[in-house]
């Protein structure tokens, strides 16, 4: 781990840091805030949405003044390696680039680059205990953030003692953002009668891990703004709601009016979330 640079907030320190994966085999990035005062407790792992970098939530969120004096800090990966030239990687904010959507792919060069998930669970998670002192871990995320923290909470219970996610993208294999990353990073489209893409598929698919199974301990928390211009289209919590009744997995869909799917709709409830 490398410090890049750091800067008092709130008492604390907000600080980026680089350090070398050998899940991703390059250079990663992270942010961390860490409130000042007394040891650290919690750790609320913070998973970014499409096009975004480890310092989105830090600079949008508002989280630093309310964490400040707490037990509780914060770290927010980068959403996807950097510095490669893979083929498709740069050409579309959906895919590739800014856009790993947590999961490990099994395609071409980006299997061997494109572990997100592993990364966050088996790097970025003991950064968090080992480094920081961490002795609880909570999952949150926005948009593909909260895709990645609804599917890495149900399948690494034991590991996050909550899920939170704003806006996430709960159904996967059944919408375009989705359905494009997966065919990208896991097999195309048109070989998915194959049982084995099709298993990939729905191992980074919240509802479909449902369906299958898996569950947490402790309630699920959504929050969607009622004006989110993705809603319907790529986001569907009433699906993920429905799945999550017939196979009961406690939960809660909290519908915030009026609310689009910007960072001032996360800040205006992130809060309550972290309560």
């Amino acid at each position: 781990m490398q410090l890049v640079k750091a800067h008092k907030t709130f008492g604390g320190m907000t600080s980026f840091w680089t350090h070398d994966s050998t899940e991703t085999r390059t250079p990663m990035r992270f942010s961390t805030f860490q409130p000042a005062g007394g040891k650290i407790k919690r750790c609320i792992v913070w998973l970014s949405g499409l096009t975004c970098t480890e310092e989105n939530f830090m600079a949008k969120a508002g989280a630093q003044s309310l964490l400040a004096n707490t037990q509780t800090m914060v770290i927010a990966p980068d959403t996807s390696p950097r510095g490669l030239n893979l083929p498709a990687e740069h050409d579309s904010y959906d895919f590739g680039s800014g856009a790993g959507f947590y999961v490990d792919a099994t395609v071409g060069n980006y299997a061997r680059h494109y572990r997100m998930f592993s990364y966050v669970i088996n790097e970025i998670c003991p950064i968090a205990r080992d480094k920081f002192g961490a002795t609880e871990l909570m999952i949150m995320g926005h948009s593909m953030g909260g895709h990645g923290a609804l599917v890495m909470g149900l399948r690494h219970p034991e590991l996050f003692s909550r899920i939170v996610a704003f806006a996430p993208i709960v159904n996967p294999c059944s919408v375009p953002w989705g359905v494009k990353a997966f065919c990208g990073y896991l097999g195309e489209a048109d070989r998915r009668d194959s049982s084995e893409i099709e298993a990939k598929w729905q191992s980074y698919d919240a509802c479909k891990l449902l369906q299958s199974g898996h569950r947490h301990p402790a309630p699920i928390l959504i929050y969607q703004g009622t004006s989110d211009e993705f809603l319907g289209p790529q986001l569907q919590p009433d699906e993920f709601s429905r799945v999550a009744r017939d196979v009961g997995q406690e939960h809660e869909i909290k519908w915030c009016e009026g609310y689009d799917h910007s960072y001032y709709f996360v800040q205006s409830f992130l809060h309550a979330a972290m309560l």
